[in-house]
């Protein structure tokens, strides 16, 4: 049984899911703005995310909302905000490829305690509360139990805002492909992390990361008994918007999460942003 406040999250998060499917048959009519490069977003994410939004101020009005497109609104109790993502995977959508979602967390105190990520596509609901565990439509899921990077399948992304990095970067995809079976790019950090919440994926690695698009998934990830941390193996900052801007975290169940963040040290690409960004 779900608490009060993920059921509302859940209205919400099916709520925006709704908005994202009704345009997905008219990409080529949609206003697309460049936030910046190789950065995009549509209509498609400013109408979600008011309808989002909308549906979780009928409930928690004082609470704080931090959301990629309309920024951050401090509530009555500053403690807590929403942490929205809209559209996690908006390039995906706008290309019309199948994978993105709705994500949303409840912060407190800079941790998520709550979180929810919905698949419009696939109807996969993903839910987590913290000490509650985590579950996908209704049904307790764990991280897989792979012990080491031989035959770990490893998802990472590209992020545009870290480009200027991109060749640290592949030398740890070709550090970590000497060791695991593959590594995919599926284009949506949110459902990445919801993914190696239920054992599909067994790791997951990424820099220039907001808040938004990881505060639900690293809760999923730590019910479902997995750990998450940055690319030196401390902790993801808080979630609230007053923590990094941008952000790099690794994810997986703790043997795997352990061993991917070490090729990331060794690899050099966690020294990478000791260096000042050009």
């Amino acid at each position: 049984m779900l608490n009060p406040v993920v059921t509302v999250m859940v209205k919400a998060a099916r709520a925006g899911g709704n908005v994202l499917l009704r345009s997905i048959n008219k990409l080529d009519a949609l206003n697309v703005v460049q936030k910046d490069r190789m950065d995009y977003a549509s209509e498609v994410d400013e109408d979600a995310e008011k309808v989002v939004i909308k549906e979780l101020q009928r409930n928690y009005r004082d609470y704080g909302i931090v959301g990629e497109e309309g920024g951050k609104v401090v509530g009555k109790d500053p403690r807590r905000f929403f942490v929205i993502d809209p559209l996690d995977g908006t390039s995906n959508y706008l290309h019309g490829f199948p994978h993105y979602c709705v994500s949303i967390a409840l912060v407190e105190n800079g941790e998520p305690t709550d979180a929810v990520i919905f698949d419009p596509l696939r109807n996969e609901l993903f839910t987590a509360s913290r000490g509650a565990g985590a579950q996908l439509n209704e049904r307790k899921i764990r991280v897989a139990e792979r012990k080491d990077l031989g035959a770990a399948m490893i998802h990472t992304g590209f992020a545009p805002r870290e480009r200027s990095r991109v060749s640290a970067q592949l030398k740890c995809v070709d550090a970590l492909l000497a060791q695991a079976e593959d590594i995919r790019r599926t284009g949506s950090a949110a459902l990445d992390l919801a993914y190696v919440a239920c054992g599909r994926a067994d790791a997951y690695f990424e820099a220039g990361v907001k808040a938004w698009d990881v505060a639900a998934g690293v809760l999923l990830v730590r019910e479902a008994g997995g750990k998450a941390c940055d690319f030196k193996g401390a902790a993801t900052g808080r979630m609230d918007g007053t923590g990094p801007e941008t952000r790099g975290l690794v994810a997986g169940n703790l043997k795997v999460c352990d061993a991917v963040q070490k090729v990331i040290v060794n690899s050099g690409y966690a020294a990478a942003f000791d260096l000042k960004k050009e």
